[in-house]
């Protein structure tokens, strides 16, 4: 099954959750919190304005982005994988590099 957000959506993998702390502490699955990062399976075709014109989306395909704690509380299984549904302006940042 495939996903194809709406209008200034985005369908996002989360990334693994952290297994150790930075102090090498292992951490049981209980206690490990979710990653706030991951990559973008797939865009929607942009947010409609207003005035009826639509604004293309600034992330694409395959971007690595930063999001809230809290956000893309949609979450939906595709093929035995969670997936988060979200709006283009939960996301907090692109990683580069």
């Amino acid at each position: 099954m495939k996903l194809r957000p709406l209008h200034d959506r985005v369908v996002i993998r989360r990334s693994e959750e952290e297994k150790k702390t930075a102090g090498g502490i292992v951490l049981p699955g209980s206690a490990a919190e979710k990653a706030n990062h991951g990559v973008i399976l797939a865009v929607g075709t942009g947010r409609v304005l207003d005035n009826g014109e639509v604004r293309a989306p600034a992330v694409k395909v395959g971007d690595k982005v930063v999001f809230g704690p809290y956000s893309g509380s949609n979450t939906v299984k595709v093929d035995g994988e969670d997936l988060l549904v979200m709006a283009e302006n939960e996301i907090l940042a692109v990683i580069e590099g």
